[in-house]
């Protein structure tokens, strides 16, 4: 794990630390909310009692109802006559970085404006994810992963380019676009993605889940 870098992967320990129960956010710890509790025996073959005891089951990245409570996101049109869009991108329900682990995993916001018809004008995308290193991704290191020992992992993660870093726990990153958009009257549609490999081609959808989404109705912008 090593020294704590904000946005580097498989840090969940120390963003849980650092970010959520230092400053006192919540006071769950890992076991709470991945071994959710239920009513059982402790042990089967004894008489004993019926209490309230943890799951033996981590839920995690595999689990629909782990990562559908990460994050939500919500827009926001600051000025009236512009089409200036903001999207705030919250994580107030997850105890750590969203996403959190292995570089490989990705949460996409993808942002849509659809006219009266249902005809999408414009998409906007915007990629959080760990770091493979301890620095952004980036393609010009390319040339130099090769002289790495995990020359192929790195460059895998550098291939892709610059892209948002991890939502930090009690965090509320905004994320400003200014689409071009002619037509007054539009719907800004909005989405979020967990991926729980981003290496994979992009239209493969077999590991992603649709975390959340929202609308806004935009009326007589000038």
């Amino acid at each position: 794990m090593g020294k704590r870098v904000i946005g580097k992967q498989t840090q969940t320990f120390l963003e849980w630390r650092d970010d959520f129960h230092k400053p006192d956010l919540g006071r769950q710890h890992c076991q709470d909310c991945h071994m959710l509790r239920t009513q059982r025996k402790v042990a089967d073959n004894f008489d004993v009692p019926v209490r309230a005891v943890a799951r033996h089951l981590w839920t995690g990245g595999h689990s629909d109802q782990r990562v559908a409570s990460a994050l939500s996101v919500t827009i926001v049109k600051p000025d009236k006559t512009a089409n200036d869009l903001e999207f705030h991108v919250i994580n107030i329900n997850a105890g750590h970085s969203v996403p959190t682990g292995s570089n490989r995993r990705a949460v996409y916001l993808i942002a849509d404006i659809v006219d009266k018809k249902g005809k999408i004008l414009q998409t906007k995308e915007w990629m959080f994810a760990p770091w493979f290193a301890e620095r952004p991704d980036d393609k010009a290191l390319l040339e130099k992963d090769k002289t790495k020992p995990d020359a192929i992992a790195r460059s895998q993660a550098d291939a892709q380019g610059p892209h948002e870093t991890i939502i930090r726990a009690g965090e509320n990153r905004v994320i400003a676009w200014k689409p071009d958009v002619k037509i007054k009257n539009y719907t800004v549609k909005a989405s979020l993605t967990y991926d729980l490999n981003r290496y994979n081609d992009r239209a493969f959808t077999a590991d992603q889940t649709e975390i959340y989404h929202t609308a806004l109705e935009v009326a007589g912008n000038k």
